[in-house]
């Protein structure tokens, strides 16, 4: 079955907009991006924005925090992110939370840009019809579910009632619109050999599913749930199903993680995506809640080109690990924060002393060499910014 059987089963106006706002726009603005890098430039190719902080679950390992401040960004700070995004070339948007169906004015974002494409993260949980039919309106959006494990593992992970069950009605909801559907795992002990299973990917790509994108689990948030993390072989083995799986089946699987001779590398040192939470700060990745900037400080070229935070960071870490340092070396994130006066962003007053006495655990950096065997792939992977962004 071709790998792309389920895509041209979707609405045409949708695969339309994907060819030309995600990929033909994509493969320019990350030739833009490396002509900036090399200028020595920091505006990343992409970013993430958190909407909202505000969500209806509590998942183990989230970043998210409230601590009773539920803080959404203000839509015209949203226009005015992506409107100074597409004067670089920047046309692609991850939109996270929280929970970012929650977020009242979501739908005015993706109308008022048509010719960007945006990955909408989301639990599903919230996701209707009605949600599905204004998706397709605009039809620059693909929705992405995150699908963290079977009937008893998914309420655990999640914090919630019938999950498993609620992901599915999502995804079936999604591809019943035509929608461009995909679903991301983060991978961790507790669904390893879930994530890691042809039956998954069949079961996946029955239902109408395009992508996958698979993440490594990171430990963060009031709740870091350090036993879930991968080890070593583990996150290898990972590696290795990813990339035989890649000559196999008949569906994308995406990473983050590793380019495409198998090199690992993190995309916030490397520029390539920031995010920017709720509050309008601008932090390295989702992950490392800290900020020296925010979107209101001015015109965002000249915040992202005058952050000495963010600069540092990045020569830092190209210098230090290939892999994640929340999870290598959270302590020098505390030293670091104290270099640079870095504001905590995280909602959490004790996540900063909580990185003194948190665990290193193995990242994808400790990963050997597995290079690409798909001739597809390894082109994507050098020529675009094909799952060289996501928040991880």
């Amino acid at each position: 079955m071709s790998l792309f059987s389920n895509f041209i089963r979707t609405d045409r106006r949708c695969r339309n907009r994907f060819i030309i706002n995600m990929v033909w726009k994509g493969f320019n603005g990350f030739r833009k991006f490396k002509k900036r890098q090399r200028r020595g430039e920091l505006f990343p190719a992409f970013q993430f924005i958190s909407v909202t902080n505000d969500c209806n679950l509590k998942c183990q390992g989230c970043w998210v925090s409230t601590n009773g401040s539920k803080e959404s960004l203000d839509i015209e700070m949203i226009h005015s992110i992506i409107e100074e995004s597409k004067k670089q070339g920047s046309y692609f948007f991850g939109i996270l939370g929280g929970e970012p169906l929650i977020y009242k004015q979501l739908f005015e974002i993706f109308e008022k840009h048509p010719d960007c494409y945006f990955q909408l993260f989301s639990n599903g949980t919230l996701f209707t019809d009605s949600v599905a039919s204004g998706l397709l309106k605009s039809a620059n959006v693909t929705p992405m579910f995150s699908f963290e494990g079977d009937e008893q593992v998914a309420d655990v992970r999640r914090g919630g009632h019938n999950i498993y069950r609620q992901t599915f009605e999502a995804i079936n909801t999604s591809v019943r619109h035509k929608l461009i559907t995909g679903v991301a795992i983060s991978v961790c002990k507790s669904n390893i050999e879930m994530a890691l299973s042809e039956e998954f990917v069949q079961m996946l790509h029955d239902s109408g599913v395009i992508y996958i994108w698979y993440y490594i689990y990171r430990p963060a948030g009031e709740n870091p749930n350090y036993e879930l993390c991968l080890d070593n072989e583990e996150i290898l083995r990972l590696r290795n199903f990813l990339v035989e799986g890649r000559t196999k089946y008949p569906i994308v699987m995406i990473d983050s993680y590793w380019r495409a001779d198998g090199e690992p590398f993190c995309p916030a040192a490397e520029g390539l995506s920031h995010h920017i939470n709720a509050s309008g700060n601008i932090e390295p990745c989702p992950v490392i809640q800290l900020a020296r900037e925010n979107i209101s400080d001015g015109n965002l070229k000249q915040v992202y080109e005058n952050s000495e935070f963010l600069k540092d960071f990045r020569n830092t870490i190209l210098h230090k690990t290939k892999g994640c340092v929340l999870m290598e070396d959270p302590l020098w994130l505390k030293e670091f924060s104290e270099k640079h006066n870095a504001l905590n962003t995280s909602n959490r007053p004790g996540m900063l002393p909580g990185f003194e006495i948190a665990p290193v655990v193995s990242s994808h950096g400790s990963c050997p060499y597995v290079p690409e065997k798909n001739r597809l792939y390894r082109i994507a992977k050098k020529t675009a910014f094909f799952g060289m962004g996501a928040y991880g």
